[in-house]
């Protein structure tokens, strides 16, 4: 009789360790994400950018004794049969002075299809410092069969990006989101 009560007992917390486990990790799979996020709005760690209303970016003083390079990049994720690149591949600004810059993206496919654009910019330094007022990666696009669409970006560099700071490159890769689109 002892010796079932031992098993018994042995079931329920091998049972309940495994239950453990599976919540722990569970609830380390849906954090991280958010955490991700969270750690990156905080410091502008891996690219991100912060968006600033038009009123913000009007207040910010052009520094005219300096140019930026600002180059564009654009990507296609290969689950999405669109086209995407800029209009243009580079620019040349003042830190402190609002630019805008049109990407194309057109549904090469036969059907209707949501897409998300992801952006980085790089060196990663110049991320804290790049504020968009306006851009197409805000929210998922619909892109009917066959369409086009112009996407505008609206964005300046802050006039304390580091000296050492001379061109900047901003990525978007755009993927598939179907299955995420909020209906």
């Amino acid at each position: 009789m002892v010796q079932k009560d031992i098993q018994a007992a042995n079931k329920r917390v091998v049972k309940k360790s495994v239950l453990i486990v599976v919540a722990m990790f569970g609830f380390g799979y849906f954090l991280l994400p958010m955490l991700y996020s969270l750690i990156c709005d905080s410091f502008g760690l891996n690219g991100q950018t912060e968006q600033v209303t038009t009123a913000q970016a009007s207040k910010v003083e052009v520094d005219k004794s300096r140019v930026i390079r600002v180059t564009f990049n654009s990507i296609t994720n290969s689950k999405l049969p669109w086209s995407f690149k800029p209009e243009v591949k580079q620019l040349e600004l003042h830190p402190g002075e609002l630019k805008k810059v049109n990407y194309v993206a057109k549904n090469l496919s036969g059907s209707d299809i949501v897409g998300q654009a992801i952006y980085s910019v790089s060196p990663v330094e110049a991320a804290r410092y790049f504020k968009k007022t306006e851009c197409f990666c805000f929210k998922q696009q619909l892109l009917k069969s066959g369409e086009s669409k112009e996407m505008p970006v609206l964005f300046l560099l802050e006039p304390d990006l580091p000296k050492n700071i001379q061109e900047v490159t901003l990525s978007y890769t755009f993927f598939n989101s179907d299955k995420y689109a909020s209906k």
